[in-house]
């Protein structure tokens, strides 16, 4: 009879895994950890054996791992049905989660006097500030204008009113008719308090008109993205003096992660279905796309923040900046673009730099969870918030992992998804009201007990849980539970 062995942390792992069943260096017995010279040492009843090909032969018949051009997709057929009911279980949970979060935000947040929708919501929903932010209510509205676009659950008459209600905010409120600049913070009648100087809330204003328009068919919504996405373009790739950054003399140009990644992202929602749209774009997507790989720096062992505008790393503790989740993010960004132009090269280091590398330099291997800031060369972040473990970059990972997983067949991508899957819902899901909380200390304890602020609303947890749904349920679809691109890694045409 074999032993059992409980599997500790992945990293390094030099053998293949079969559901629960895994055998490797680091791996622990009882809640001790195997070295490499414990061997046939007692630890209670059970036996701890060395970590060595002749173990993993006897007691598992499992093989060492190749390189991805020799393994492909592989998956045992034994191990098919515990993946099958795996992916059904994060399924039922991922769908239930998604309920609750909906009819949170669809309960708790509209605004039937003014339009729009609050977003300052207590743990319970109730509003605690009336202020609005532009940036989140195109969020919301393009939140729910996909869900009545894409889930037949979804589609119903109160999701179309609901983001109705805030495209008609939108458009009399959060955007300046103007100059075509849109508000950051309004009070709730629409009143203007604060602009920034950036291009952010007018990017998620062009992605809520956009999906609105596909969801009423009103022509205004897409002429509304259409025009914004000319701005957001503009103002990213030729001149920003409209934004009003003032250009100081001692300050290093900058290329910022979130601005060419949030162009790739905005171009592929507006222009989605619209291949004459898509065509006057291409040009720019590619531009976007060179710009985001300027940020992988030191041989291609970190993913910055920000570089110059040449692609170099900026000196001082700003230039060693990396944000784990921002990186994350960026890689399904590119992934999907490389999947949608089949280039295998990109979705190569989408996979490999910016999606993997990150997570693991992100993860907190002491109490879990995705470390907010992190430096580059091993100081302390100057954010105070730099070890919190942030609702946002969990919500990326779950989405960019089963996306490496769907286009490779890599079990190491499921191993990573659960890890993150099981963090997340053990610490940020709230049972009781509803919702994610957002922001956790290191250890893991809920420090701040909103549902919904400044810089969170109905946004990215229902879009993880949406897209990791639509994932799933591709993957369950799949007698085989193999694709096209999988197949190309099993005839050596390997993407990672």
């Amino acid at each position: 009879m074999a032993p059992t062995i409980v599997p500790g942390r992945e990293q390094g792992t030099k053998w293949r895994t079969f559901g629960s069943r895994r055998v490797r260096r680091g791996s622990t017995v009882k809640g001790k950890r195997v070295t490499r010279n414990q061997v046939n040492k007692k630890v209670g009843s059970h036996t701890t054996l060395r970590y060595t090909p002749r173990l993993a032969k006897k007691y598992y018949n499992l093989r060492p791992r190749k390189s991805t051009q020799e393994l492909g997709h592989y998956t045992s057929p034994s191990n098919m049905g515990l993946l099958r009911d795996q992916l059904e279980q994060y399924l039922a949970r991922m769908e239930d989660e998604l309920d609750k979060t909906i009819n949170f935000w669809l309960e708790k947040s509209g605004d039937k006097r003014n339009g729009g929708y609050y977003v300052c919501l207590a743990r319970d929903g109730k509003v605690y500030d009336d202020s609005k932010y532009g940036w989140l209510e195109g969020r919301q509205v393009w939140m729910y204008s996909k869900l009545y676009n894409e889930s037949w659950k979804y589609g119903k008459v109160k999701i179309l009113k609901a983001a109705l209600s805030g495209g008609e905010f939108l458009l009399n409120h959060i955007k300046n008719p103007e100059d075509g600049r849109c508000y950051f913070q309004v009070t709730a009648e629409g009143k203007p308090i604060k602009i920034q100087r950036t291009i952010f809330t007018e990017c998620f204003y062009a992605i809520a008109m956009a999906e609105l328009y596909r969801a009423s068919n009103l022509i205004k919504y897409k002429e509304e993205a259409v025009r914004m996405l000319s701005l957001v373009t503009h103002w990213a790739r030729i001149d920003d003096t409209q934004l009003g950054r003032p250009k100081l003399s001692g300050q290093e140009a900058a290329n910022p992660l979130a601005v060419p990644m949030m162009l790739l992202y905005v171009i592929d929602e507006v222009c989605r279905e619209d291949d004459e749209l898509r065509q006057a774009y291409i040009e720019d997507e590619e531009w976007a796309v060179q710009q985001i790989l300027k940020h992988l720096q030191r041989k291609g062992r970190v993913v910055l923040e920000k570089v110059t505008e040449e692609g170099k790393e900026i000196s001082g503790a700003e230039g060693r900046l990396i944000n784990p989740g921002h990186a994350i993010e960026a890689g399904w960004f590119l992934l999907q673009y490389a999947t949608r132009t089949q280039n295998d090269e990109l979705a190569r280091i989408a996979i490999d730099k910016f999606i993997v590398q990150s997570f693991d330099t992100g993860w907190d291997d002491m109490y879990g969870g995705i470390l907010y800031y992190l430096d580059a060369s091993g100081f302390s972040p100057t954010q105070l918030e730099w070890n919190m473990k942030l609702w946002w970059p969990h919500a990326e990972a779950l989405i960019a992992l089963l996306m490496a997983y769907k286009e490779t067949r890599e079990e190491r991508f499921m191993e990573k998804f659960d890890l993150v899957f099981q963090y997340t819902f053990s610490h940020f899901s709230d049972s009781q009201y509803g919702e994610w909380f957002g922001y956790l200390n290191q250890k893991g304890e809920v420090t701040h007990t909103f549902k919904g602020g400044p810089f969170k609303g109905c946004f990215h947890v229902p879009r993880c849980l949406h897209m990791c749904i639509k994932m799933l349920k591709e993957l369950l679809e799949e007698k085989t539970l193999t694709n096209g691109l999988a197949n190309g890694l099993a005839n050596g045409n390997g993407v990672v």
